[in-house]
Formats: structure tokens, sequence, C-alpha cells
């Protein structure tokens, strides 16, 4: 590890208060070294790998660390401020930060290299001997484990080792496994506290890491033999099956690191008393996984995420299959006769049929896949089965979209309810594969068939003669609400609630949710759009960096990426989003208005051949893209601070933006 971190990327009196100055500063360091390419290309990266689930540790340690392609090599900072910096911990603020870079394609080698350094994090030796240290070359070699703390290289005393268990009884036994999103350190550290839990326990703990640098399966001779199975994670295991039929306790990865004492006390109660799956309830570890006091809303947030996840390249690949369809062969090709019976290669329509053919398929499977994928976020892969089979139901029975959503949710539950249900040990094995999708498939199916589904379906067809029969000022509301929705999060749930809400209306389209998809678009393009324009318009206002994302902006937004706006939102939410959600509301009311329609799902101006009254559509984007860039160039104008400052930036610099500088030599 000697060339990834060096004396000069220690720093034994960082000067930050915030996790983003702290981040910022030890970047510098690598920026100085030519290890990072892009400060703030990777900065975003680090947030956004922070975003995802808070980096602090127990026992004063914050591990910010991302993979990047900005990263030149893998390389590794630390930083000691003076005072602590909350990096979400459980047990409050952190005094040693480490600043992983990882390359994103980093070879095995180095990342094993990484995940070592996570380990010896749980080394209390090695912690106080990093918190008395002076000299940052000399904290560098003991990183690099080049010297050890005198402490860490004394034998344990004997009255530290576990009481041997009596021959009579064998240990219990528990295999693990652990894995994060970036599989770099939470990853290692979790395997490493389950691992010491284990034997502070007595216990046989054999912990599987799943980590970026790939990872070696427990031998299936000792998933036999264990007594229970523990899941630390908080992305998919892989091959979980592995571990079917045996007592679980499945959390986020941040448990396993925290309280594996606890998670081995767990295993073994269930063990006890029979049980052979985590509780109901929990969900989808990797959708619950480590938020133990995490309501219903929030699940069920989750678990409609899950399915519409999966479903959206459905939707992109059929829609807009059917959509080139309709633009070579006109609004006939639905007449067209298959293709498998008729087509003869020189006639653009049969090209067209095929095309919209091809689409027609695909796109017929978005509520089985929607409901698949809900029951899986619910019940991992066992709600798949019924899921799918519910979601065919519905389609059957003209539930639609919403039927849908009501089978994966029946599913999911259904499975969860029947993993419950203690069985004799014979059985465990063949539960996963014949006896849970015999018994959810069955009951999915009745509740389908013969309770909910005709209700649902009713309540589907009202929903689609509301939607063909919306004009005038209700139309202009629902547009306004939808471009709300579409600006307020910018990609983020509810940004996809508006999103799912028009492309189920695709699914049985009709006048209505046709104007409702192109009313969806146009309102997503406006954010990333209006960001572009103000950077032009007054780009004094901006930072260099904002002004070089809204290059980029241009095509993000013209290619409806609502996400292009994120880093101007980042760094200045209470301008930016009100901004983008008034030109979002502004443009999806025209859209309404001027009764323009989309049958693609997905494409932004470039799909503008397939839009209905094309030039009044652009004409409701540039509405919207003009009213947020007036906007957000009025509010930050109204901030700032000093007529004098030289880059114009007073108004939109964040804190992090001015941190100390480390001097590059040229």
């Amino acid at each position: 590890m000697s060339d990834m971190i060096t004396a000069d990327l220690v720093d034994l009196d960082l000067a930050a208060e915030t996790k983003e100055a702290a981040a910022r500063s030890l970047a510098e360091r690598m920026v100085a070294l030519g290890r990072i390419t892009d400060l703030d290309g990777f900065l975003a990266d680090v947030a956004a790998r922070e975003a995802q689930m808070p980096t602090g540790l127990d026992g004063g340690i914050g591990i910010p660390h991302c993979r990047s392609e900005h990263v030149a090599e893998p390389t590794l900072a630390f930083g000691r401020p003076a005072e602590g910096i909350d990096f979400g911990a459980p047990d409050g603020p952190a005094d040693l930060i480490f600043l992983i870079a990882a390359p994103a394609g980093a070879d095995d080698a180095h990342l094993t290299i990484l995940s070592a350094l996570a380990r010896r994090l749980t080394d209390p030796d090695f912690t106080a001997a990093l918190r008395a240290a002076t000299d940052p070359a000399a904290t560098a070699r003991l990183i690099n484990g080049d010297t050890s703390p005198e402490a860490a290289s004394e034998p344990e005393a004997p009255s530290a080792a576990p009481a041997p268990a009596p021959a009579s009884a064998p240990p219990f036994r528990i295999v693990a496994v652990t894995s994060c999103p970036t599989g770099i350190a939470h990853t290692y550290m979790a395997a490493e506290a389950l691992e010491q839990a284990g034997r502070g326990a007595g216990v046989e703990m054999v912990v599987e890491p799943q980590g970026s640098a790939g990872f070696t399966r427990i031998d299936p001779a000792v998933i036999a033999a264990a007594d229970g199975v523990i899941f630390a994670h908080d992305v998919p295991v892989r091959e979980k099956e592995r571990f079917a039929g045996k007592p679980t306790v499945d959390v986020g990865v941040k448990a396993g690191i925290n309280r594996p004492a606890e998670l081995i006390a767990e295993v073994r109660a269930r063990a006890a008393r029979g049980e052979t799956t985590a509780p109901a309830g929990t969900g989808s570890p990797v959708d619950t996984a480590g938020d133990p006091g995490e309501g219903y809303g929030t699940r069920l947030r989750k678990w409609l995420m899950s399915g519409v996840s999966y479903m959206v390249p459905f939707v992109a690949a059929g829609g807009l299959l059917i959509a080139l369809g309709f633009a070579i062969g006109g609004y006939t090709v639905d007449k067209a006769p298959s293709v498998a019976e008729h087509f003869v290669w020189t006639e653009s329509m049969s090209w067209a049929a095929l095309l919209f053919q091809i689409g027609g398929l695909a796109f017929s499977f978005l509520v089985p896949v929607l409901a698949g994928y809900i029951a899986y976020g619910m019940a991992d892969r066992p709600g798949l089965v019924p899921g799918f089979v519910g979601g065919s139901i519905a389609l059957t029975i003209n539930a639609g979209f919403l039927g849908g959503l009501a089978a994966g949710l029946i599913a999911g539950g259904t499975v969860m309810a029947v993993q419950r249900i203690k069985v004799p040990a014979a059985l465990r094995g063949i539960m996963p594969v014949v006896v849970i999708p015999l018994i959810s498939s069955a009951v999915v199916g009745f509740l389908m068939f013969l309770v909910v589904g005709k209700p649902i379906a009713e309540l589907q067809k009202a929903l689609t003669d509301w939607l063909s029969g919306l004009s005038g000022t209700n139309a202009i509301i629902l547009g306004a609400v939808l471009g709300l929705m579409m600006s307020f999060d910018l990609g983020g749930p509810l940004n996809k609630v508006a999103y799912a809400f028009a492309v189920g209306g695709l699914a049985n389209p009709n006048d209505g949710s046709l104007k409702v998809m192109a009313a969806v678009m146009a309102a997503g393009m406006v954010p990333p759009l209006a960001m572009a324009l103000a950077t032009v318009v007054r780009g004094a206002l901006f930072t260099r960096t904002e002004r070089e994302n809204g290059k980029a902006a241009w095509v993000l937004g013209a290619s409806f990426i609502t996400e292009g706006a994120i880093p101007f939102a980042a760094a200045d939410p209470l301008r930016v989003i009100p901004s983008a959600m008034a030109g979002g509301a502004v443009t999806g009311a025209l859209s309404m208005l001027f009764e323009c329609t989309l049958r693609a799902p997905h494409g932004g101006i470039f799909v503008l051949p397939l839009i209905g009254n094309p030039v009044l559509y652009l004409i409701a984007i540039l509405a919207g893209t003009a009213v947020g860039a007036a906007l957000v160039i009025l509010l930050k104008g109204m901030g700032r601070q000093g007529a004098d400052d030289p880059e114009g930036q007073a108004g939109a610099r964040t804190e992090t933006e001015t941190a100390p500088k480390v001097p590059v030599t040229v």
C-alpha cells in the first residue's frame, strides 16, 4: 500500500468542520499529486456514495469512499481534525477520517489491500496509535503496515480467550455474507466485526465478504453444517439460494459493523425457536437493510420503486419501437398482419410493422414485470413467480397498471406470510422451490380473479375514461401538478411516481393518456435546460464548475434526463429547486393546454417527429425553460453578498468551496 498513501496524503491538523469540507481538503492533496483528474467530479461521486448510506463508523471513524472515473490510481488520504466531524455514526462525530479513492476499473489487488485497511480499523490499538501520531511520514508507514502499534504485537492474555465449549457440545455454527454498494470498506469491516464477535461468543463464524474484488464462495459443506445465517448487506446477496432453509437474520451492513454480538444472539434465538427465514415485515433486505426504524410508508415506497425500476427498460424499448413503427408506417400500422405470416423486404410498411409488433410484445411485459419485481422487492426471489402470475392475470382481466401494483403487493405479502410458517426440517429444502411458489401462486390467482381483480379493473376503466375526457382547466391543472412532481426531486421518488403514472397510461393508450405522457416528458426536460440557460445568461452568478456543468445540462435536458440539474440543486437547493418546479409546472400546463400528445415514453427532443403538435410542444418547453432560468437568476441575484466579488459567486458558493486549498506547483 506504500504507493497509495504517503506523507503528503496525511493531514494531522485537518482544518474542516463538515464532512464535505473534509473530503475536499483531502481530495485536494490527491489532486496535487496527480491522483485525481477532476476534483469536483470526484467530490460529486463521493457525495453520491455518501447519499446512499452514511460512512461514519462507531469508534470515531469516517471513511468517505467511492469508485470514480476521475481517479487515476487507487489512493488513500488520512485526516485528523481537531474537532470531530459528523459522518452519521451512531456514537457521534469522527476524528479519524480516511478518504478512499478507487478508479472505476480498479484491479483486484488494490481493492484487496484497501479491504485489509478496513479490517484493521476494528483494531483499537491501531486507532489509538493513529490518534497519538505526530509525524505524517510515520503515520503513513503505520497505515501502510510498515510499523505496528506495540500493543498490537503483544500476544493476547490467556484470560481474553473464550472458554472452550464442552467436548460433548459442538459449537454453534454460523455462516454470514457481507456486502455494500462499493464493496471496499463496509463489506470487510462488517466481516471482521462478525468474526471477532463470533470468537468472543464461542461460535464458529465463517464469513463470505462479497466485495468489489470478487468473492470466494463458502464451501457448500460448511453451509450445510451451519446452524444459522447472517446477511449484513446493502446490495443483493449473490447466489442467495445457497443459504435457503436455515434460521436467518437479514440486516444492513452497518448493523453487522455496529452490533455483531446482537446479531449472533438473534440468530441463535431463531434457531432455538425453529424459524427458518427472516421475520415477516422486513421486506427485501436490500430495501430495508439497516433501518429498523423505517415506517411502513417508506418500505412501501421502496417496494413500488423496485418494480418501477425493473419496468422502465421494457417501457423504453417497447415504447420507442412502437413509436418508430408509427413514424415509419403511419397510424394504420397497428392494423398490419403479423410479420411472421407476411413480410416484404422492400416495403417500408413491413419494416414499420416489424418494429411495431416487437415493441408491442416488449410492452406487453410491462404489468407482469412491475408486479413481479414489486413482489421481489418484498420477499426476494420467492416473490417472482406469484408476482408474474398476478401481473399476467391483471392483464387478462383488464386491470392494467393498477392491477399490476395490487398483484405485486399481494404476491409479496403472501410469500412473506408463507415464510413465517414453521415447517419440519425435512421440508425446508423444497420450500423455496416447490411449496412457496405453489401456495402463493394459487392464493394470488384466487384473489386476483375472484376478489380484488374486478373492482380494480373497474377503477382502471374509470381512470382511463377520465383521462380520455380530460380537457380545459382540469387538464391544465393536472399538467401543472405533474410538472411540479417531475421537477421537485429531479429523478427521485416523486419524479418516478409521475413518470410511472404517465407510462401506465400507455398500456391502454387514448388521447388523454398520450397528452399526459407528453406533459411529463416536457416538464422533465425543463430543470437541466433552465440551469443551462441561466449559466449562459448570467454566468457570473455561478461557479466555474457549475458553468461547465451547464454545458452538459443542454444535452441532458434535451435527452429527457432530469438528473442533469442535480449538481446545481446540490449546491444551492433553496434557489434551484423552486425555480425548476416553477418552470416544470409552466411547461406541463402549456403542454396540456396545447393538447400535445406523445406515444414514446422517452427520447426527449429526439422523438419530436412522433409528437402531436410539435411546434407548440417546443414553445411549451421553451417557456418553462425561460421561467426557470429567470427565477433562478433572480433568486441568486438577490442572494449575492457583494458586488465586488471578482468571480461573481458570492451568492452561489457553498461552505465546501471555501475550504483551504493545497498549493499545486506547476
